[in-house]
């Protein structure tokens, strides 16, 4: 049984494609903030850098990026969710299947736990938060909970 909200992220996953982010070069964080028109506030942390990227609706998309110039992880907080095509890329495909295949308790987070990629979508209308990750790309001495 899929829940409204399963359907909602299927038709937002299907938007039209964009740049591809998660598992690319930080280049790739520059069409976020045009895709977003948001404001991008540039930290360096511990091991990797992050990108805050805030919109005039006030979603906030952070993307993580590793000495390396690969962005290993994302994460956001929005009124809506946001184009995860935009913000997964290549990895778009597996939450799509993973999407259809899973049936979940109605209000539940959606989940995709992979050897190589790991995603979590929950929230409600108005107030929608996740992440994703690719555990082979985080950087040296940077856990996953860096990833909010």
């Amino acid at each position: 049984m899929k829940t409204a909200f399963g359907v909602l992220l299927i038709l937002t996953l299907a938007a039209a494609p964009a740049a591809a982010v998660l598992g690319e070069y930080e280049s790739s964080v520059s069409l976020d903030q045009q895709y977003l028109r948001g404001e991008d506030r540039v930290t360096t942390n511990q091991g990797y850098k992050l990108h805050q990227i805030t919109s005039p609706n006030g979603a906030v998309v952070s993307e993580y990026v590793s000495p390396e110039g690969k962005v290993f992880a994302v994460s956001w907080r929005a009124p809506f969710i946001p184009n995860l095509q935009q913000l997964l890329g290549s990895y778009t495909a597996q939450v799509q299947q993973a999407t259809q295949a899973q049936t979940r308790r109605r209000g539940g987070p959606l989940v995709v736990r992979t050897s190589d990629f790991v995603f979590v979508n929950g929230g409600h209308m108005g107030s929608f938060h996740g992440s994703a990750y690719v555990p082979s790309l985080l950087p040296k001495n940077v856990s996953p909970e860096v990833v909010r």
